[in-house]
This record gives C-alpha cells, structure tokens and sequence, in this order.
C-alpha cells in the first residue's frame, strides 16, 4: 500500500489547481531554456522591453582625433558625432496550450516540458528567419563538405570588418557529421580539439567561437531556396532579442471541457541589428 500511495502522489487532477500550477509553470520553464538557444541570453543579449516595443540604435563608428604638439592657442579636439539608425523590435506572442480534464492521472512535468518546448522552438524558428540577414558565404571546397576551414574564412570576413567582440557558431544538423569527419582527420590528429569533439561529439570553440549544432537552420527556416544552409557565424551585437515577458505559464478553469486551460506564452521579439558585418551564413548552392 505504501508504494501505491508513493507512486500515486506523483500525479494529480487539475481539480486541485493550487498544487498542479507550480509544478507546470516550473517544468515549462525549465524545458523551454533548455530546449532554446537564444531565450537565455547567452548568444543574443536579451534586453527587456516592458511596453513590448525595444528601439535599438546602431552607430556608425567615428575617427579620432591625434594630438601630437600643443598649439597656441590651444585647439579644441574636431567634433564627430556618429550617425545612428533606429531599429524597432516589436514582441511577438508565443502561446501553447492545452486543456486537462478532471480525470487525474496528470504528470505536471510531461504538460510543462511538451508546452515548454513548443515555445521555445517557435521563438528559436523566428530567430533563424533573422539569419537570412547575415552576409551570403559560398562553400570554396572541392568537396563541398563543411570544414573547419570554411568556418575559419567566415571568422575571417567578419573580423575584417572590424569586428573584435565575441562570435558564436551554429552548424547545421544536417552537415554536423561532414564537419566532425573533418575534425577527426590527419589534419587535426593527436590535438586536444580533435580528441575532445571525437570523444564527447561537443565541437566546443573553434578558433574561440562557441559552435552549437541545430536542427532548425535550414533552408526553409532561414527563408532560402536551394541555398543548403551549412553554419552561421556570427556575433552577439548582429542581433538584438526584445523581452517583454519571459516565459509563462496561466491556468484557468474551462467548465464546458469539464477541466482546465492551461496556457504557455512568452513575449519577446528578435531582429537582425547590424547581421550583414557582424554575420556570415555558410552555404553550399552546388551541393
């Protein structure tokens, strides 16, 4: 009997919406961090945007002025004001939701993770569409493969621009083992990178961008046709993710269902801020 009871404790009905809430909203929360990239704030800064509109400024950059000898009199150092542009992030509303009976039996962590996720993977879709912003990379290799090489030239180009900030990698899922079979070659043998990604399958840095493989940039949701999508490098100030809310989560009573509404929703908005020197998408159109 005390095992039945255990086991039974574990679930419960929505009647008892007070005890069923906290456990949802904590498992939704927990599932749609980890199953985003972007939410957390580590790759794109999250800035809050309480009224759900974010106005982001991009400056242009100015020369300064060199001072070599003082003159007589002396001459106050010449003006320059940098140029801006406006760029306005409107939060978008993310939702899931689904309807729990009064029939018990109800795992909270199962309805928070399954809402959790979907939320996170319609927010982390709109964050692809605003990769197509990021400067256009021809895969140059004969082989056509994703190489380490092709990810060092992207790092190049931005860096050429003038970039010095940190830059994060993603590497499409599709093209993950091209570029692992190209770590694991002779090019790469005996050294703690090569040693690390065969052992683990976690690429880590390359050349000190933080490299992350998804699932979700591809052709379609980048909003390119017959480009095959390979990797994006890029850095964190090519763009900008607006936060009115975070991740939520409301339940409420749905009499006509004989049960409960509950509802997973996230306010926020992402844009492209200054993609096209700051990003390189990688792709292979002969592939």
């Amino acid at each position: 009997m005390a095992q039945n009871s255990t086991a039974t404790d574990q679930y419960m009905s929505v009647i008892n919406s007070d005890s069923l809430i906290v456990p949802v909203k904590a498992a939704t929360v927990y599932a749609a961090h980890e199953a985003s990239l972007f939410l957390g704030g580590n790759i794109i800064p999250v800035v809050n945007a309480p009224n759900g509109v974010l106005q982001v400024p991009e400056l242009t950059s100015v020369d300064a002025s060199k001072i070599s000898t003082e003159a007589d009199p002396g001459v106050d150092v010449t003006v320059t004001t940098p140029g801006g542009t406006k760029n306005t992030i409107v939060s978008n509303l993310y939702a899931a939701r689904t309807v729990l009976r009064d029939l018990g039996a109800v795992d909270p962590s199962e309805i928070g993770r399954v809402l959790g996720n979907a939320v996170a993977k319609k927010f982390d879709l709109d964050v692809m569409a605003a990769m197509a912003s990021c400067t256009e990379q021809e895969n140059a290799e004969s082989s056509r493969d994703l190489t380490v090489k092709e990810i060092m030239r992207a790092i190049g180009n931005i860096r050429a621009n003038g970039e010095t900030g940190k830059l994060f990698g993603l590497v499409n899922a599709a093209v993950y083992a091209e570029l692992m079979d190209d770590i694991g070659s002779q090019s790469f043998a005996g050294g703690k990178f090569q040693d690390t990604a065969m052992d683990t399958g976690f690429l880590g840095t390359i050349a000190g961008v933080d490299m992350f493989v998804t699932s979700y940039l591809t052709d379609a949701n980048v909003g390119l046709s017959s480009h095959n999508v390979q990797a994006a490098v890029f850095s964190a100030d090519a763009f900008r993710i607006g936060m009115q809310k975070n991740v939520d989560v409301e339940i409420a009573r749905r009499a006509e269902a004989v049960g409960s509404d509950v509802v997973a929703s996230l306010h926020a908005g992402v844009a492209a801020i200054d993609a096209a020197n700051r990003g390189v998408l990688i792709i292979d159109e002969n592939a």
